[in-house]
């Protein structure tokens, strides 16, 4: 309208600013500005929830893919403990082997001592009867007494 209207008090913000606010004019300037700005927020709002549906199931996959990557580390930590085991009883048997050719070494080492000592202990007879034998001829080569009649 070519007219002003002065503004009415009843429209008016606190009276101790002095700031008259036509409710049209406000109006007005709100679905103006929501026209304006609504839109763009509702398609930002809209992206940000398809980001967080994303982000969501970017999430469930990362931790399936954790998943996995533990089972592989599980697999591989079972592949060394075999390996390892596969170790353990490669020198087990080695030491089998070498308890084995240590215990026939000891029972050739006692048969052979066995052997000795009934060699030795054939010797040292041997010898006794020797000297048995010598002592006995001294005797009889010793001059006997001829007896008297």
């Amino acid at each position: 309208t070519s007219r002003q209207r002065e503004p009415d008090p009843s429209h008016c913000s606190t009276p101790a600013e002095n700031v008259c606010v036509n409710q049209r004019a406000v109006d007005k300037l709100t679905e103006g500005f929501l026209s304006h700005y609504l839109p763009d927020l509702q398609n930002s709002k809209r992206a940000l929830q398809e980001l967080t549906q994303n982000q969501l199931i970017l999430l469930d996959t990362l931790d399936q893919e954790i998943t996995k990557f533990r089972e592989c580390n599980t697999l591989l930590d079972l592949n060394s403990l075999f390996t390892e085991a596969k170790i353990y009883q490669n020198k087990l048997v080695n030491i089998r082997k070498e308890m084995i050719m240590l215990h026939e070494k000891t029972t050739k080492l006692k048969k052979r001592a066995l052997k000795l000592q009934q060699q030795k202990q054939k010797e040292l007879l041997e010898k006794e009867q020797q000297r048995e034998r010598e002592l006995e001829r001294e005797r009889q080569l010793i001059a006997k007494p001829a007896k008297r009649t």
